[in-house]
């Protein structure tokens, strides 16, 4: 394959990709919109599903295949019982958040949304984050750049943590094994930042590094629909993604720091290390 055709198939995959998630902003306003939801909790007490979940998943995977039968799907709902994460392998996978943030979306707070990726020879080549509670849709294509609402947007400048505003989701201490490392990682982190924000949606949050908003952001323990869409942007606008130890990101296995600059990044790769290594008291 020629680079033009490889470029042209890859914009066929984000223009399908684009309209089927537009068309999935009709359920999510839906559901949204409504006061009431039929809830379902998963495994965890904290961790709940709504049938748009579920309805706006059957409508991207069925959109997909029908466009694509030559892919596979890594989406959070049908894998929600799945003792293992099956194996990136080089064919086009598509990997689908149908709501990041359902808890906001439960609530009718206007942080969530549809995250949907494309990961093709194991790199994230699409990425497409649709909030249609706040009208932001976040797209990205490998090597074209960033956009929210059509209109390019970039990282933030910001260079040290001193100057730099800090997503991180403490919301993740309801699971008692976890506790311990965020209130540790919290403290250090928020201790030194210019400000800590959490929005308890990861797809959300990367987006906001991507467009400026946040200046960095880091969390752990997540799965790859949470954040395969957002990586991609990030990038894109400009910024960088490591694991949270320094190493070469795994969208199998994330645990992410993000960052408009590097400098940053390794700033609080840094910190984060200083936090684990804090002894002498437990929050678990």
């Amino acid at each position: 394959m020629n680079t033009n055709l490889g470029e042209t198939k890859l914009k066929e995959y984000y223009d399908v990709a684009l309209e089927l998630v537009i068309q999935c902003g009709s359920i999510f306003e839906q559901g949204y919109n409504k006061s009431k939801k039929e809830v379902m909790v998963k495994s965890d007490f904290f961790d709940f599903v709504t049938i748009y979940d579920r309805q706006i998943e059957a409508k991207l995977t069925e959109g997909l295949l029908r466009a694509f039968p030559e892919s596979r799907i890594v989406g959070e709902e049908a894998l929600a019982t799945a003792k293992q994460l099956p194996e990136l392998t080089d064919a086009p996978t598509w990997i689908i958040d149908p709501i990041d943030g359902t808890t906001n979306y439960i609530h009718r707070l206007p942080i969530c949304g549809i995250s949907v990726a494309l990961a093709i020879n194991k790199q994230l080549v699409v990425g497409i984050i649709y909030n249609p509670a706040a009208n932001e849709l976040y797209s990205a294509w490998s090597e074209h750049g960033a956009f929210l609402n059509g209109k390019p947007i970039r990282v933030s400048g910001a260079t040290t943590i001193s100057s730099a505003v800090v997503g991180h989701e403490i919301t993740l201490i309801n699971v008692a094994a976890w506790r311990d490392k965020n209130l540790k990682r919290a403290y250090k982190l928020g201790s030194l930042a210019a400000g800590t924000r959490c929005f308890a949606t990861a797809a959300i949050s990367l987006a906001y590094v991507a467009s400026g908003t946040l200046d960095a952001y880091h969390v752990d323990d997540l799965k790859p629909w949470d954040v395969a869409a957002g990586v991609l942007l990030v990038r894109e606008a400009g910024g960088v993604v490591h694991q949270t130890d320094g190493g070469e990101f795994d969208v199998m296995k994330p645990k992410l720091v993000a960052a408009g600059r590097e400098s940053l990044a390794q700033e609080v790769i840094q910190l984060i290390k200083q936090a684990d290594g804090i002894k002498g008291y437990t929050f678990s």
